[in-house]
């Protein structure tokens, strides 16, 4: 095994223990303990030392491993969102790696979206996609109180005409 698989499997078990429930009670109990030797130690600079470098060396760890494993989701999301656009007929294909544009090529691709959104919602776009898109938009900002299957039947029956 390599020193990236063995960092990844590590890095992934830990970001799980990391985020379970039983760390944050151990690491409660921790805290617990630490503040109860407190009037032993008269509450010393020592005292107070010991948990700020615990901490923060613990802190500084942990950034890393949770790091690595937020980026390899993201890259596995990116993956999957670049299957679909490749799968869907008439979708962009240039919408493929998104994350590697520059901000500035990202904030002009934002307001060509937002454009589209609005011409959708003003009905001047003329295609069905548009006109499905405003529906669900109207639905989804106007107050409901349809129940959340007649919402499930909606979305089946413009997914059925597709």
């Amino acid at each position: 095994m390599d020193w990236n698989e063995g960092f990844r499997k590590f890095s992934s078990k830990a970001a799980n223990a990391l985020g379970s429930p039983w760390l944050f009670v151990v690491s409660v109990l921790l805290i617990v303990v630490w503040l109860l030797t407190g009037p032993f130690t008269h509450f010393s600079d020592t005292w107070q030392l010991l948990v700020n470098t615990a901490t923060t060396v613990f802190t500084f760890l942990a950034v890393f491993l949770i790091q690595n494993t937020q980026n390899r989701d993201a890259k596995a999301m990116h993956l999957k969102l670049d299957e679909l656009i490749h799968a869907i007929e008439g979708a962009r294909n240039q919408l493929v790696d998104l994350e590697d544009l520059s901000d500035a090529d990202l904030e002009k691709l934002q307001k060509q979206f937002h454009q589209l959104q609005q011409k959708a919602i003003s009905g001047e776009l003329e295609d069905e996609e548009a006109s499905v898109d405003v529906e669900l938009h109207k639905r989804r900002n106007a107050p409901s109180k349809k129940s959340n299957s007649n919402s499930k039947n909606h979305k089946r029956a413009v997914l059925a005409k597709r």
